[in-house]
């Protein structure tokens, strides 16, 4: 009977740790609202527990931005505009290397093979536009495109400060430390409502009142706007009655002396 005994034991024992197994197993899954059962680890999305799986982070993704060693999306390749300035070389024909800007209009005239619509593309997609343009000049041309000048980013300061003007933006600026690159405010600024002008579209401005003199005076930054290229803060010298928070650019003229410019 002992033999017996023994055997039986074991058998429970054996169920006992298969059973367990499934517990855990079935808490590293989740069924869906469709009746799917998808696995999900906390370490590795950096959901955390309990948390929705549809807020879960996508592997290779961040903030949706991607990585694109793990498989996501990469950034946004740079976008030819007017002025930036292109070279471009031919392996097998270098009398056809060129240096060119990119007009008003978008576009840039090739050696002997006139217009060439460049606004707008990447250097890959111009790169290909050049290989197109010279189909009917050269066998299988091989041309190299690469970026040489172009414009960066910036932002404006007018109004009551020391040094109104266009500045480079090459790192992270709030529009209170914009003021100080510009010089600081004069004694005449109304400075408790700078203007923060920031472009919409083509033709829409978007304003924002910012009361810099009480963030400085109570220290508390927290409301400070941060800056983005091509934004404009002005410092007008008398108060502002009232200004719709979206504007034409032609209306924004009227908050401003252009002359400073």
């Amino acid at each position: 009977m002992k033999p017996v005994f023994i055997a039986v034991r074991f058998i429970e024992v054996a169920i006992l740790v298969f059973s367990c197994s499934l517990a855990v197993f079935a808490q590293g899954e989740k069924e869906d609202p469709s009746g799917n059962i998808s696995s999900f680890q906390s370490g590795l999305t950096g959901a955390g527990e309990g948390g929705n799986s549809s807020t879960a982070a996508k592997p290779g993704r961040a903030d949706s931005l991607g990585n694109p060693s793990l498989g996501g999306e990469c950034r946004p390749l740079y976008r030819l505009r007017s002025s930036d300035v292109v070279e471009v070389t031919f392996t097998v024909a270098p009398e056809f290397n060129q240096t060119l800007t990119v007009q008003p209009d978008g576009y840039v005239t090739l050696k002997d093979a006139g217009a060439v619509l460049a606004q707008g593309l990447t250097i890959p997609e111009f790169g290909e536009a050049v290989r197109k343009a010279y189909a009917g000049y050269l066998h299988d041309p091989q041309a190299a495109v690469a970026l040489k000048d172009f414009e960066r980013p910036y932002f404006v300061v007018g109004g009551e400060v020391g040094k109104p003007g266009k500045y480079e933006l090459r790192s992270d600026l709030t529009v209170a430390e914009a003021v100080q690159i510009a010089g600081g405010f004069t004694s005449q600024s109304k400075h408790s409502q700078v203007v923060l002008f920031r472009r919409v579209n083509d033709d829409l401005v978007e304003a924002r009142l910012l009361n810099l003199k009480k963030m400085l005076k109570q220290n508390n930054l927290k409301e400070d706007a941060h800056l983005r290229p091509g934004d404009l803060v002005y410092v007008p010298q008398n108060v502002i009655s009232k200004i719709s928070r979206f504007l034409t650019k032609p209306a924004v003229s009227m908050y401003m002396n252009s002359s400073q410019f």
